[in-house]
């Protein structure tokens, strides 16, 4: 189907580099100066079975915000330029995943409307260098971006390490559904406007 998209994002901030193909095998090559996010973003890409390239440049020395909020939009316009106009696609799709003690829901919609909902709370204010409270907003910045009603649920769990990892799988889980080709549409655009709005 070639799903494979390119992305360039550079301000005075950062500079971010996405290769994204949806019907990979899971590849990861992933650089972006912020350890834990290369962690969570090589697990998406192993769960969502696409493969993911990301090079990253961002102004570290202030703080890591910048530069996941960054990665978090190139990767939601690569994710929105790789489904095109949305045809033929499940559009909707769900996973509950756990990871030890820790338990993560992620339900999202590919229907053209940005929204996260995020719910869940972490003990800790970081893992490894990475603010925990980054990691909800990576998700809403690559909900805007790509269009997508994300809705992201803690269920359960104590380390915020296993946390974490149960939302970006849960979330790699989701966006596999959603975005696999759906034969019986026979290519149409899976809504009743006929359209995935923009």
């Amino acid at each position: 189907m070639g799903r494979i998209v390119k992305v360039c994002r550079e301000t005075a901030e950062t500079r971010v580099e996405v290769q994204l193909n949806l019907d990979g095998r899971g590849y990861a090559d992933i650089h972006t100066g912020v350890g834990f996010l290369d962690h969570m973003l090589s697990a998406l890409a192993r769960h969502a079975r696409f493969d993911l390239e990301i090079q990253a440049a961002g102004d570290l020395e202030v703080d890591e915000h910048h530069t996941v909020e960054d990665v978090g939009i190139a990767l939601g316009r690569a994710l929105s330029d790789a489904l095109g106009d949305r045809s033929g696609i499940t559009r909707m799709g769900d996973a509950v995943v756990p990871m030890d003690e820790a338990l993560a829901l992620v339900a999202v919609d590919i229907g053209g409307r940005g929204y996260c909902a995020f719910e869940g709370e972490f003990s800790t204010a970081c893992v490894g260098t990475m603010a925990t409270s980054l990691i909800s907003h990576f998700f809403q910045s690559l909900a805007a971006e790509s269009r997508i009603n994300l809705h992201a649920r803690l269920l359960a769990g104590k380390d915020d390490h296993h946390r974490a990892e149960a939302l970006f799988k849960a979330l790699a889980r989701a966006l596999h559904q959603a975005t696999r080709p759906d034969p019986s549409l026979a290519g149409e655009i899976p809504s009743t406007k006929r359209v995935i709005e923009s």
